[in-house]
């Protein structure tokens, strides 16, 4: 009878196999230490008008209420790291992993054979996986399980790999050896907390009402003006407290053919990209995470940007 820490080794192996950047596993248990700082950070409103931040709260933090008698949770890495995608230096920037196909899709269906390898090899198994869906707290599990340490942006952040990478989870009810967290390598740097524009970031916080990303892709009103000439040029996301990590310096780019942009995309000019029309932005975008700002949206932050004389 295989022993746990075989199952664990079988399944990182195979994790790797079919490309994750990086597999880890911690113990199904309550996120006891995680419980106070959500309820403080939802009761100062930092999360802005994602209301569902705040649905499901005994859920997030108990992975066996989302899989009775859940025993692990598996959290999986996946590289999305790129260069500069558009020819125009002038045009809007979209955050990194916007260019290509919309990564929930990418990796529900990259996970579909581990559950499969997991079933054939082990049985049957209850399990659910997740991709930056549902009531999880995915950076809680991540730094738990030793893929990386949580960042001073809040982002993980994995030694000798940086932090452009998405992650994703397998809560099931297999026993599997745990692997232990990694320690905080961050220092006295503090770039990420002096680099962001809107003074989002606070040592190991953020306050999700003023972040750029939340700005343009979670805000549905108008952008408030005291954000203007702050945005940097940022249409959609922003990755300003990546890039300048230093630990980003390790990062290599992406084997993920999903995630490489559309010619038409990267050709697009300042001027297109401002006289955009809905049938354009449909054809350009399809299967995007651009989508889920809609076209009135990314015209909305476009026009902020104009208006403010920061695009």
């Amino acid at each position: 009878m295989l022993s746990a820490r075989e199952k664990a080794h079988m399944i990182k192996a195979e994790a790797k196999r079919l490309g994750f950047l990086a597999c880890g596993i911690a113990q199904a248990t309550f996120l006891e230490e995680e419980a106070p700082r959500l309820e403080q950070w939802l009761k100062q409103g930092k999360h802005g008008e994602m209301g569902y931040m705040a649905n499901h709260f005994d859920l997030r933090l108990d992975p066996r209420k989302l899989v009775p008698d859940a025993k692990s949770v598996i959290s999986l890495a996946y590289n999305y790291h790129a260069h500069p995608q558009q020819e125009d230096a002038a045009a809007p920037k979209l955050s990194t992993y916007a260019y290509g196909r919309d990564y929930h899709k990418v990796l529900r269906k990259r996970l579909k054979p581990l559950r499969a390898f997991i079933t054939e090899q082990f049985g049957s198994v209850e399990m659910r996986a997740f991709v930056d869906s549902g009531p999880v707290m995915e950076k809680s599990w991540a730094q738990r399980s030793g893929i990386g340490w949580v960042g001073k942006h809040t982002n993980i952040i994995r030694q000798g790999t940086g932090s452009f990478f998405f992650l994703c989870e397998v809560i099931l009810d297999l026993e599997l050896e745990p692997d232990a967290p990694v320690d905080d390598h961050c220092g006295t740097c503090r770039r990420c907390i002096d680099a962001c524009p809107t003074e989002a970031i606070t040592p190991y916080g953020v306050d999700g009402s003023r972040c750029i990303s939340y700005l343009t892709i979670e805000l549905k009103d108008s952008i408030p003006q005291e954000f203007a000439g702050k945005m940097q040029g940022w249409a959609f996301g922003c990755d300003i407290c990546q890039q300048v990590c230093p630990w980003n310096r390790f990062s290599t780019p992406h084997n993920e053919p999903q995630f490489d942009p559309k010619p038409e995309l990267k050709a697009l000019t300042a001027d297109e990209w401002h006289g955009m029309t809905e049938v354009v932005f449909d054809r350009i975008f399809e299967g995007s995470a651009v989508k889920r700002t809609k076209y009135e949206g990314l015209r909305r932050n476009m026009r902020f940007l104009i208006n403010n004389g920061t695009n």
